[in-house]
This record gives C-alpha cells, sequence and structure tokens, in this order.
C-alpha cells in the first residue's frame, strides 16, 4: 500500500481523535446531562479550551477534504513520488500537533502549523500540474 494511502487512513483516524478530544472537552463544559439530551433548545456556548477544541474540529474538516481528494487523485494517477510522501506526512504530523496547540492557545504557532499541513497538500497536488 503507498504511503499516501496509509497517511490517509492515520488522518481520518487522527480527525476521530479530533472528534472525540472535542466532545469531552464540551461535556466537560456544558455537563453530561445536556449531552445525553435531545439538545431541543439553545445550545450554551462554549469558552475556552473546549471552544478551541471545537474550532479546530471544524478546521480539520475544512481542509480534510482537499487533502483526501488530493490523495486519492495522486494515487490513481499513479503519481506518487517522494514529493507526495513528503507532502502527505507534512499534513499528517502538522495536524497532528495542530490540536494540542490549538487547545493551549498559541496563536502564531497554530498558525504556522496549519500552513505547514496546507503546504502538505499544495506538494501532493503540484505533481499533477
Amino acid at each position: 500500500m503507498p504511503i499516501e494511502l496509509k497517511m490517509l487512513g492515520w488522518s481520518v483516524l487522527l480527525g476521530l481523535v479530533y472528534i472525540v478530544v472535542a466532545t469531552g472537552l464540551g461535556a466537560m463544559q456544558r455537563g453530561l446531562a445536556w449531552n445525553a439530551s435531545n439538545r431541543d433548545g439553545s445550545t450554551p456556548a462554549l469558552t475556552g479550551a473546549a471552544a478551541r477544541a471545537d474550532r479546530a474540529v471544524h478546521n480539520l474538516l475544512e481542509t480534510f477534504v482537499f487533502f483526501a481528494a488530493a490523495v486519492l487523485t495522486v494515487v490513481l494517477a499513479q503519481r506518487t513520488s517522494p514529493a507526495t510522501a513528503l507532502g502527505v506526512q507534512l499534513f499528517f504530523w502538522a495536524r497532528l500537533v495542530y490540536l494540542p496547540v490549538y487547545i493551549i492557545g498559541i496563536p502564531y504557532l497554530r498558525t504556522l502549523i496549519w500552513a505547514v499541513s496546507i503546504w502538505g497538500i499544495v506538494q501532493v497536488l503540484a505533481v499533477l500540474f
């Protein structure tokens, strides 16, 4: 199996970790009763680390579709290379570090890490053009 597909699989798993962490922090803040409810009323706003974790999930979801499409396109086109292998690893490792950095609240470092993950996607796509 190409490294690009392996890293796509690991990135899916990482996305689930993002969701579990954000859900757990949100449940701790809103309470178990709210979390188990039908959530028919107004939703209490998240603050602090729980809010940052929730935003990190949304941020990952915004970029993940492009990452997955790039990986699948490169693999199906049989255009994998050392550059695409590096690109998928940049995306994964940057996203692995992004969640704790965002939860802790380190603004400029978080942006730099995000840029590295985007650069990973660009590097994967570059072999197609």
